[in-house]
């Protein structure tokens, strides 16, 4: 076994403890990497050495290190003195007769974050070749070199800055073993601060399937794929002619922080291969003339020039490397590295332990099952000891044999027996206060085969079973069949099996599928051997019959055979048959049968059956037979008719059917038809037969028959041919009626039918004088008569037919003769009675609406005494006014009045009047109509002019008479012109003085009616009576004034208030449309003193004037003006105030805010409402609080939420419910009501709905059916109380 080597001592020669983490977080742990190279027997064996990963110390036991180098912090960034940590690391080489320690520092980052104290471990590499190569052991212990300051700190950029121990910089790094991915790696590079660079690495992929994986670290932790951005990016191609990919990482503006560690990975599937490479980034050169040990010494402020001074040179000689650069950053040291490089030049003190004088080896390696001593040498032999695995103590037991605990003289031995696998752990070993640690690595023994497994043949469906024996018990082989792993699931046919040393490969039934070579593997050798499995001898104990079957029969095919597990594949003149619902194939131990529900004739052939894995087969053949037959089914013709237009080609082709296949005769009647005729011939070819006539005419009408002949039987058939064609023209149409635009026409129907019924007929018209006929309708005429319309008056017209049948049109009939539409005129209009005297009876109409184009030649008036129907002429000549005057009439009696309009065409027909005239004189009560305009005060401003007309009713002439405020109007002021229907009032030119209001009476006999008109002339009004100051306080001043003594004839709608500066006296608009007659103004510049004036407005507009204050207003600052203590004493006479020459003096008043808080209160309620069915209806009401009040609508006392055949409105206290297209069941209570801190209220009113909906209606609305229900009975209520 190799001695194995010593680890490194601390510099100042003490063991190097764990530290536990301070407040400012956990510390991180080094790594230091020893390298044993195994000793001459190993190498002479051929043995490979064990590599094996660190193991962690307990953080609570402290172990002792050959040599913890610190690290050098990184270049201060941003002129901040927070240094950074670096890793740790130490190769040793032992050697087999003495033990020499060689001390190498890898450049490989440390943790930069809170994650420092998590352990690293290095990138896997491939196992060396080379029996001396080194292996490398990893060992974690505490890091105490992580300042306080550089706990927790957050850099700027995409990672931290890394250095190294001061024994390192200069030191080379190791080559890693040759790659088997990268076959071009980053190289180490130097680039200036602020400078870029790229890394490339190259993988061939050749015999790769898919894009390997690559990560980049900083350090041995840090993924750089997270920090790609402004100053990091990450790149890959692939050249697709060279199959390599092509990996770059671009830094750009490098920083001092980004010089360190790097490493690259590269993974793909199984394979694995990573490479480490340096970044150093150059800074600037600081100048080296000064004092190097007066740089160390401390700085002290001006007022500690007393205090000694500090020599930091002789205190980091003496101090930990973890404490380098808290020292630094205590004294203030920013050459740090520089320094560092100085005292790696100094000699070093080793100092030797005190309590061992030989400790343990750093490492030792032990087979499985094996021995191992652990000795120590003491240099006091008194001092006790204790031994440690894995941090827990080991206490001897009298019945145990596993640790043994020997002295011999200052040695201390223990002694491992049966070493195992639980015993690779951490060993260590206590003398007082010191303590020394080693690693012991269990290395397990190979499995050998001791008796191999033996080559198998036998045939299918027998039992396999392979054996094999190994060296040692529960050990773990694994099977191959043909170099592949045996599946050994649940499912598998093969199970695996052990006992002892014995293991057992088992196939129960075995296939011919499982010949080949088996073999199995153990950790220590591989044994195979060949399985051969073949087919038993087929035997034939009945063979498959040759059969004649008739068609739709069914078919029976069966054989016998040895063996009978052996499945097989029927066939059909070659091709597979696959088993369907018609097809049923059965194998039942040895028999194998084939059936066929129902045979055809695609099922005759010759038929196979081959049993799977023998080259023999089984034949015979199937022959059907089939009585012919004719299938007149697929024509798809009613009654077997064929119907043909004539002169076209005719081929009727129809399946037929028989095996052999029959003979084939046409015949019409008693003539045969042959296959040579011209036109018409009749072809048969193989399953159907066909007749064909080139041009089909009226004679081929007629019964077809078929027979068939074949050697099992007769078949015949009909076939009917129908021969149609369009039917005849038919005759001239007549045209006995004639209208304005319109005629009746009749027609007979065509002699011949064409041999298909007729459809319908097409009806065309033109004007005689053109020749372009016109279609009148698009949709066939079943009757023989039609009306034709649309036609001009005074235009002579013909028209012809066209006859249709299934096969076509026919050809026009002849034109009608010419005929001209005429038409008489509408009845005359609005016939109504104008006047009645004793004797005469005065009417009145308006002309028809619609004159033809014979004209109006005038109207003919006839009256007829009631109760008879005796129409007498009352103009014998014809007049053209459409006013007439029937004289001659007798007092008393009661007569009817008609109108008659006359053309060229006629009469037209009669206008009535609806009721009787009684001839006599009726007086009609006078009625006065307002216009809606006059029904409300009519306004006019001074200087415009009046003109109103009020029509009246009223027989005889009523009599009208004008007053104003019930004194009679001086026509001088004011002018009337009276007519028989109307009176109009006119003022030429208003004046304030033609206000009033003026009544109308109309009066005939003893009846009358009057109405009042308002007329109001207004003017601009006059200016306010009086403005004062009421007081004038900081920045505000309060007037008051008094409305004006002429308000213009119009209620003052505001006041336009302005003020103007003393020193400019230009005014300003403070407010306008102001209500009040008081007003505070404010934001009065300090020092300034002010005039003001008020303009008062009505409906015209602002007074032509305005009134201004007397006195003006001074702004004065509190508390510097000379009247203090004027303004003091206002405050026990709140109106009091100062004047001064200039002004007035502001007086401080104290004022009590008004508490405005109400509750709610409906100040217009809710009234009840009818609305109409399908037109939206609004419910409004307003409501005034303080603070504001939450409105909440009910219908019914059941809140409305989320409806949204409901809408809610709120401004400024006017509250809205709109009822979208309201249907009767919308009707019913509706209530508002308003909520606040203070208290509630609530209005209500009723919504009564008219109007409704249908039961269909209703239901397309989406309305509940039992809504629907009540609704509908309510309908019936009120329709019978109706």
């Amino acid at each position: 076994m190799p001695e194995p080597t010593k680890k490194d001592e601390t510099p100042n020669g003490q063991p190097e403890e764990s530290v536990a983490p301070d407040s400012n977080g956990a510390l991180p742990l080094p790594e230091i990497s020893l390298e044993v190279s195994p000793p001459p027997e190993a190498v002479a064996e051929g043995k490979e050495p064990v590599e094996t990963d660190g193991k962690k110390p307990e953080p609570t036991e402290p172990e002792p290190s050959q040599a913890v180098v610190a690290q050098e912090p990184s270049p201060v960034e941003n002129g901040s003195n927070q240094p950074q940590t670096g890793g740790v690391g130490v190769k040793e080489q032992a050697e087999s007769d003495n033990s020499t320690v060689k001390e190498e520092v890898p450049c490989s980052p440390p943790p930069t974050d809170d994650d420092d104290a998590a352990a690293t471990t290095p990138s896997p590499t491939p196992q060396a070749e080379d029996a001396n190569s080194l292996k490398k052991l990893s060992i974690e212990l505490p890091n105490d070199s992580v300042p306080v300051p550089a706990m927790g700190r957050k850099d700027s950029v995409w990672s931290l800055g890394e250095g190294q121990a001061p024994e390192d910089l200069e030191k080379p790094i190791d080559t890693p073993p040759l790659s088997t991915l990268l076959i071009e790696k980053p190289s180490s590079a130097t680039v200036p601060v602020g400078g870029d660079i790229v890394f490339v690495a190259k993988v061939e992929a050749k015999d790769l399937l898919r894009k390997p994986t690559i990560k980049w670290f900083k350090g041995k932790w840090m993924d750089l794929a997270s920090k790609t951005g402004k100053h990091l990016q990450l790149k890959e191609t692939f050249d697709r002619f060279t199959k390599i990919h092509t990996f770059e990482m671009h830094i750009i503006k490098a920083k001092d922080n980004y010089a360190g560690n790097y490493r690259c990975e590269v993974s793909y599937k199984d394979k694995f291969d990573s490479c480490s490479f340096d970044l150093e980034v150059k800074e600037a050169e600081q100048a080296q003339s000064i004092d190097i040990r007066s740089a160390f010494k401390r700085r002290e402020v001006k007022q500690q020039d007393d205090a000694p001074e500090v020599d930091v040179w002789e205190i980091l000689k003496n101090a930990r490397p973890d404490q380098y650069e808290k020292i630094a950053f205590m004294y203030g040291i920013t050459d740090l590295r520089g320094l560092l490089k100085r005292m790696k030049k100094m000699p070093k003190e080793e100092k030797k332990s005190e309590a061992f004088a030989k400790k343990l080896e750093p490492a030792y390696q032990v087979d499985k099952g094996g021995k191992i001593r652990l000795v120590v040498d003491l240099a006091d032999p008194t001092v006790e000891l204790k031994w440690y695995k894995n941090g827990q103590e080991i206490r001897p037991t009298p019945n145990q044999r596993k640790y043994i605990f020997e002295h011999k003289g200052t040695q201390r031995i223990m002694v491992i027996n049966n070493c195992s696998m639980m015993d690779d752990a951490a060993y260590s070993v206590a003398a007082g206060d010191e303590k020394c640690s080693t690693e012991l690595f269990v290395k397990e023994l190979p499995i050998k085969i001791v008796k191999g497994i033996e080559p198998v043949k036998t045939t299918v469906n027998e039992r396999i079973e392979l054996e094999c024996e190994v060296s040692e018990e529960g050990a773990q082989v694994k099977w191959m069949k043909n170099g592949v792993e045996v599946p050994t699931g649940v499912r598998s046919r093969y199970r695996v099996k052990s006992e002892g040393t014995k293991h057992f490969l088992v196939i129960d039934d075995a296939s011919k599928e499982d010949t080949g070579t088996y073999s199995v593997m153990a950790s220590g050798g591989t044994s195979e051997a060949h399985v051969q499995v073949d087919l038993k001898p087929l035997k034939i104990y009945q063979d498959l019959q040759d059969m004649t079957v008739k068609l739709g029969e069914p078919i029976k095919l069966q054989c016998e055979i040895y063996p009978g597990n052996v499945p097989g594949r029927w066939y059909r003149n070659g091709q597979l048959i696959q088993p369907s619902d018609r097809i049923n194939i059965i194998h039942r131990n040895k028999i194998h049968r084939l059936e066929i529900a129902t045979s055809s004739l695609h099922d005759a052939g010759d038929y196979t059956f081959v049993p799977e894995g023998y080259s023999q087969s089984l034949c015979a053949k199937i022959h059907i037979i089939d009585p012919p037959r004719v299938h007149l089914e697929s024509l798809n013709f009613p009654d077997n008719t064929v119907t043909i237009v004539a002169g076209n080609k005719l081929r009727l082709e129809i399946p037929i059917s028989g095996e052999p296949a029959p003979r084939v005769v046409w015949m019409k009647g008693e003539r045969v038809i042959l296959e040579s005729g011209h036109r018409v011939r009749a072809e048969t070819h193989g399953d159907q037969t066909s007749l064909t006539i080139e041009v089909t005419e009226r004679e081929d009408s007629g019964n077809y028959k078929i027979v068939l002949q074949n050697e099992a039987g007769e078949d015949t058939a009909s076939v009917k041919i129908k021969v149609v064609d369009i039917p005849d023209a038919p005759e001239a149409p007549l045209v006995p009626e004639v209208g304005g635009d319109w005629c009746s026409m009749t027609w007979e129907p065509p002699k011949y039918d064409g041999g298909s019924p007729i459809l319908g007929y097409f009806v065309e018209r033109k004007k005689k004088q053109s020749s372009r006929w016109m279609r009148l309708n698009f949709d066939l005429i079943k009757e023989t008569q039609f009306e034709p319309k649309k036609m001009i008056e005074g235009v002579p017209y013909e028209v012809r037919i066209f006859a249709v049948n299934a096969i076509g049109v026919s050809k026009p009939s002849e034109p009608s003769k010419a005929f001209t539409p005429l038409a008489v005129t509408s009845e005359p209009t609005m016939l109504v009675v104008d006047d009645v005297t004793d004797t005469t009876v005065t009417v009145k109409w308006r002309p028809p609406e619609t004159i033809g184009a014979a004209g109006l030649d005038g109207y003919l008036v006839e009256y007829c005494i009631e109760g008879t129907d005796d129409w007498v002429i009352s103009n014998k000549e014809l007049t053209e006014k459409t006013k007439y005057t029937i004289t001659g009439l007798s007092p008393g009696c009661k007569i009817l009045v008609r109108v008659k309009a006359l053309n060229a065409a006629g009469a037209s027909a009669p206008r009535t009047l609806q009721h009787s005239i009684l001839v006599k004189e009726v007086v009609e009560p006078p009625k006065i109509r307002v216009p809606r305009h006059l029904k409300m005060t009519y306004t006019r401003r001074v200087g415009e002019a009046v003109n109103l007309v009020v029509p009246f009713m009223g027989k005889p002439r009523p009599k009208v008479t004008w007053l104003k405020d019930g004194q009679a109007i001086e026509p001088t002021h004011v002018n009337i012109r009276n007519t028989d229907c109307d009176s109009i009032i006119f003022i030429r030119k208003a004046e304030r003085s033609h206000s009033g209001k003026y009544e109308m009476s109309v009066q005939v006999e003893n009846h009358k009616d009057t109405a009042i008109i308002d007329i109001q002339i207004v003017d601009l009004p006059g200016p306010p009576q009086a403005v004062t100051i009421e007081d004038v306080w900081g920045g505000n001043v309060a007037l008051v004034w008094t409305p004006p003594k002429d308000n213009g004839n119009a209620p003052i709608t505001g006041y336009t208030i302005q003020k103007a500066d003393k020193k400019t006296m230009e005014w300003y608009t403070c407010i306008e449309h102001y209500h009040r007659n008081c007003i505070t103004i404010t934001e009065l510049v300090v020092g300034n003193e002010y005039f003001f004036r008020i303009f008062s407005e009505n409906m015209c507009g602002l007074s032509e004037s305005a009134t201004q204050t007397k006195k003006s207003a001074l702004i004065v600052k509190e508390g510097n003006s000379p009247h203090d203590t004027a303004q003091h004493q206002y405050h026990a006479q709140p109106h009091s105030f100062t004047l001064t020459p200039t002004g007035m003096q502001l007086k401080t008043h104290n004022f009590e805010d008004h508490d405005f808080k109400e509750a709610p209160k409906f100040t217009q309620p809710l009234i009840n409402t009818f609305a109409i069915a399908g037109y939206n209806a609004t419910l409004n009401c307003s409501v005034r609080a303080n603070p504001r009040a939450k409105v909440i609508w009910m219908k019914n006392k059941m809140t409305i939420i989320d409806d949204p055949r409901y809408r809610m409105f709120s401004n400024q206290g006017v509250c809205t419910l709109e009822i979208r297209k309201p249907s009767p069941y919308d009707g019913g209570m509706y209530t508002c009501k308003a909520i606040n801190d203070l208290g509630e209220a609530q209005v209500d009113c009723k919504l009564e709905v008219k109007g409704g909906f249908t039961f269909y209606e209703l239901m397309q609305r989406g309305v509940p059916l039992h809504l629907i229900d009540k609704y509908m009975n309510e309908s019936k209520t009120v329709e019978q109380e109706k």
